[in-house]
């Protein structure tokens, strides 16, 4: 029975089974990512999606580079999303009592500006005041040549400060890097030695260098110029993207990482708690930005999430820990938009399905067309309404209706706002009417079914 015991304890501590994606949500992810793929001119994406706290979805779409097609098993360099993993490198080594977060920079590394002012946690949280050596979204001549993270401490980090430490906030690669020297410095081992053996090893990831990346086996970065051809892109010399953006992985890798977040595992609870605290600076404000990732509410979700940008490279990486669901979206381009209209449209698909006492109430945006031209045209079909919406309109109503709204001629088109939802016994829909050089709301509210009457018509400024 003693013998037996571990393995009954791991039976009652297992989660239920996920939920998989059902054929039509996946049949509505590959209609979005093939449409934004066509539209954008983003060469490829690779996606993973996990739900209920287990990997449920991993596909790659189009080309990884010019003679290979994308495969889910090839890793995308993450950039910025790896600032978490150095991040928690340090955090791990304060653990161990071999520094604390509280230490000045200098302590570690010497000769940088304010070094004795200036601490760890602040690196991690952006908020040292020392100067961003890339802020750019394109790649300077002098990344053609490699360099060494010394190398960009002198050039950067040995400047007058931007701000007081702790005053403000800006994104600063620099800052990282000195970071990573500190962890190299007192773990006595390369970074990716020490995430190899702390993290992605226990966690069956198999990262690599961004340098190491560059070859005609793994995908290519692509660029475009304003709206002319797709072009491969030049990547960076060795040494840019140390501990700020080092990291290439495939995007069930990263999923493997966001699933342990979610059950607190491998880490230390409390490191996964600080790490995801928003850091309040000297003024009292925050940005959500916490030590390597940003915690907030976005389309009013819990998120934690970062993006990240290479020469070639985005990707975006969400959790929503309320769920216990993920979506990481990769793709080989920085030239569009793609990573946020993939992330929004499968969080939709995945997390926004409709109340199912709303199941085939449908936007009846004929209905709604129908109403708003007789409104226009000074009169109504009173049977569609209840007697609550007949007696709102009246003579007034219905005179500063026709007297506003005539004059701007047809609308462009009438667009549904959201999905519809229930209220006081009555569907809402949502709507945005569009004229040339003008856009209105209506709001309205119906009883259910797909002919039921309008309760509520209002037309405002947007």
């Amino acid at each position: 029975m003693l013998k037996l015991m571990p393995a009954l304890l791991a039976l009652i501590a297992a989660p239920a089974a996920a939920q998989p994606l059902t054929m039509a949500e996946r049949a509505e992810i590959d209609r979005l990512v093939t449409k934004t793929l066509a539209e954008s001119g983003v060469p490829s994406a690779s996606i993973a999606i996990v739900r209920d706290g287990r990997i449920v979805f991993t596909k790659a779409w189009g080309k990884a580079n010019e003679g290979l097609p994308a495969t889910p098993a090839l890793p995308y360099q993450i950039a910025s999303n790896s600032k978490q993993f150095t991040a928690m490198a340090l955090m791990l080594l304060e653990d161990e009592g071999k520094l604390s977060l509280s230490d000045p920079i200098g302590k570690y590394i010497p000769g940088i500006t304010a070094g004795d002012r200036i601490t760890i946690r602040q690196l991690l949280s952006h908020t040292s005041g020392l100067q961003d050596f890339w802020p750019q979204d394109y790649m300077f001549e002098t990344m053609t040549h490699p360099t060494a993270p010394q190398g960009i401490v002198d050039r950067w980090a040995k400047k007058p400060l931007d701000y007081e430490p702790g005053a403000r906030y800006q994104y600063s690669n620099t800052g990282y890097v000195v970071a990573g020297m500190i962890a190299e410095k007192v773990s006595g081992e390369p970074l990716l030695t020490f995430l190899n053996r702390r993290i992605f090893t226990p966690l069956g990831m198999h990262p690599i260098d961004q340098d190491d990346s560059n070859t005609p086996a793994l995908p290519a970065g692509y660029h475009r110029y304003a709206l002319g051809p797709v072009r491969v892109a030049q990547p960076p010399a060795r040494g840019w993207l140390y501990a700020a953006g080092e990291l290439s992985m495939t995007a069930e890798d990263l999923a493997k990482w966001d699933i342990a977040r979610m059950n607190r595992a491998l880490i230390p609870a409390d490191d996964w708690i600080a790490q995801e605290t928003p850091v309040i600076r000297t003024d009292g404000r925050t940005n959500g930005y916490g030590l390597g990732i940003v915690n907030h509410y976005v389309r009013s979700r819990h998120v934690i999430d970062h993006g990240g940008e290479a020469v070639g490279f985005l990707t975006q990486n969400s959790i929503y820990p309320d769920s216990k669901t993920a979506i990481i979206v990769f793709t080989n381009a920085d030239f569009s938009g793609a990573t946020d209209t993939l992330t929004e449209g499968i969080e939709k698909i995945v997390l926004d399905a409709p109340e199912q006492a709303l199941a085939g109430e449908g936007d009846r945006l004929t209905d709604v067309r129908a109403v708003y031209d007789a409104l226009a045209a000074g009169r109504v079909d009173r049977t569609k309404f209840t007697s609550n919406l007949n007696g709102y309109f009246d003579a007034t109503v219905l005179g500063d209706y026709r007297a506003s709204l005539a004059p701007l001629g047809p609308p462009t088109s009438i667009d549904s706002s959201g999905p519809p939802r229930l209220r006081g016994g009555f569907v809402n829909r949502n709507f945005s009417i569009h004229y040339p050089g003008k856009t209105l709301t209506l709001i309205t509210y119906a009883e259910p079914s797909a002919t039921g009457r309008f309760e509520q018509y209002l037309i405002m400024p947007e």
